[in-house]
């Protein structure tokens, strides 16, 4: 049996429904370790900012429910993953970068080397010119041509 049920109201709105009948609306997903750990630590909050219920691992949750909550966290979040540098306009900043995503080719502006966050060896977290962040998940893993532009940055 599942701790907990996860619908949508008549207003698209998550409802969390526990097994007493219990209804909590609206409810909003939030991953507590975005980055590191992101299937493990999963808060559903209400709309005051509670937590209303944790999750230790999504993998613990059975289908469907484990989609539901994965779709409300994608509604929420919103952080592309570069794979691969394209090219840059300049290696002074502010520059133009032209990259590829786990969403599709873009472009952003950095501002500067200081919206560059490295927030573990491999991994690291831009800023653009818009606020937008755009994360790299194994700067190991990229190929030489994204790396060698990266490393007139870092």
């Amino acid at each position: 049996m599942n701790p907990f049920d996860l619908q949508r109201d008549a207003f698209g709105l998550w409802v969390l429904v526990m097994p007493d009948g219990t209804r909590h609306s609206p409810i909003t997903a939030l991953r507590a370790y975005p980055v590191s750990a992101p299937d493990e630590g999963v808060a559903l909050m209400d709309a005051e900012g509670h937590e209303i219920f944790w999750i230790d691992a999504l993998a613990h949750l059975a289908e469907p429910l484990r989609s539901q909550v994965v779709q409300a966290l994608n509604e929420r979040e919103f952080l592309p993953e570069i794979l691969q540098l394209s090219a840059v306009s300049s290696f002074a900043t502010p520059s133009t970068w032209s990259v590829q995503t786990d969403r599709g080719a873009t472009q952003f502006l950095l501002k500067g080397e200081e919206d560059i966050r490295r927030l573990t060896g491999t991994v690291l977290l831009i800023n653009d010119a818009n606020g937008v962040q755009f994360m790299i998940r194994d700067l190991a893993a990229m190929d030489k041509h994204s790396r060698k532009l990266l490393d007139r940055f870092l």
